[in-house]
């Protein structure tokens, strides 16, 4: 069985340069952006909630029928252990290490692949299609990687069968995922172009392309517009650190413990379609 149908490959293909900050080869940790007040550190599940909050406003008539257990994939995509339980969270020069520095790690993807299969099969289905989507360039060159990824469409392919779910919806449901996922982590980077430019999102469950807009500093706008309600806040949780430098993970893990827990909030709000904007 081939790893990906051709469907699927060109979706992947389609999707790729939504991640051109994140090496598909790498497993996610913790999201750290460096400002002016120090380190804005937002955990796994923390953006997985953001891409929740974006997916629970989604138009209705276009939800999947399982829209519950959708939401939950969509929160819980990578899921499968705290970050602070590892000993790599730091860079050689000293800095807490980010979500696209960490390299593949094949025990955390077993270890995610079974957590959501005690869910049930259809967040484990949408959580395989997500793990192939994040590692089709590393399986290219890693034989261990090719093989998990060969297991897993081998479960997927009969996941589906038992939940009579066609590929084709199967993949217009993951794609409402990959959505909701590629626009948090924008929002979680703090990607917001300046001066009303227009940023790539991804493309949605219906193939088209949309774009993410900063009206002000509370206002965020997304063209063309795919939510039900014309205005709702969305937010997530993170840690400001001040310390620029760390000399072990303990210490890191320490100064993340102690360190403010603060919410950036913003207001989503639907705007006129002819509102003059510029594209990045």
């Amino acid at each position: 069985m081939e790893i990906l149908s051709t469907t699927f490959l060109k979706l992947i293909q389609e999707k790729t340069s939504i991640y051109c900050n994140a090496n598909s080869t790498q497993l996610k940790i913790m999201i750290v952006t460096y400002k002016e007040d120090g380190w804005h550190v937002v955990t796994q599940r923390s953006h997985g909630i953001l891409a929740a909050q974006l997916g629970a406003n989604w138009r209705v008539k276009d939800r999947p029928e399982r829209w519950t257990e959708t939401l939950l994939a969509i929160a819980e995509h990578d899921d499968a252990e705290v970050e602070l339980d590892g000993e790599n969270l730091i860079t050689p020069t000293g800095g807490p290490l980010n979500f696209n520095m960490k390299e593949f790690d094949l025990g955390h993807y077993k270890k995610l692949s079974k957590l959501t299969l005690t869910k049930n099969r259809y967040i484990a289905l949408l959580t395989s299609l997500h793990i192939e989507f994040l590692n089709r360039t590393e399986a290219t060159h890693n034989i261990k990687c090719k093989n998990f990824l060969k297991k897993q469409a081998t479960l997927r392919e009969k996941w589906r069968k038992a939940l009579k779910i066609t590929e084709a919806e199967t993949l217009r449901i993951y794609s409402l995922m990959e959505w909701c996922d590629a626009f948090s982590l924008l929002l979680c980077q703090y990607r917001l172009p300046p001066e009303k430019r227009e940023l790539e999102i991804s493309t949605g469950p219906d193939k088209k392309m949309y774009y993410l807009v900063q009206i002000n500093d509370e206002t965020i706008t997304v063209k063309p517009w795919p939510f039900e309600a014309k205005n709702f806040n969305i937010s997530f949780e993170y840690r400001l650190i001040k310390q620029l430098q760390f000399t072990s993970s303990a210490d890191f893990r320490k100064a993340f413990l102690r360190a403010p827990v603060d919410e950036q909030v913003w207001k989503v709000s639907k705007r006129d379609v002819h509102e003059k904007t510029n594209k990045v």
